[in-house]
């Protein structure tokens, strides 16, 4: 399963542009991987997962802008259809895990 969030804050005043990096820093250090300006996604194991995510996004969302979360399963991510560019292949972005002891 993936966890798409879409995201558009305002960035004219500083105090704007801090809750923009902010933001954009916990998805970053919640595992989030960038797709393109202002989309990030992340696998999650299952819909209980997801939505524990859900709500530290809600927690950590500024008060203004929109943010946008879309859940989706990995066929349904796979059928992605590039008009223009192409996968980032240099990404490790599977369900895989690496254990180490």
């Amino acid at each position: 399963m993936r966890t798409i969030v879409f995201f558009d804050l305002p960035n004219i005043y500083a105090k704007d542009k801090r809750n923009y990096t902010l933001f954009r820093r916990f998805l970053i250090n919640e595992g989030f991987l960038m797709m393109q300006e202002s989309v990030y996604s992340k696998i999650t194991l299952n819909s209980q997962q997801s939505e524990y995510l859900i709500e530290r996004i809600k927690r950590n969302a500024p008060k203004k802008g929109l943010i946008q979360v879309l859940n989706v399963t990995e066929s349904q991510y796979a059928k992605i259809i590039y008009v223009i560019g192409e996968s980032k292949t240099n990404i490790i972005n599977s369900e895989d895990r690496l254990i180490v002891l």
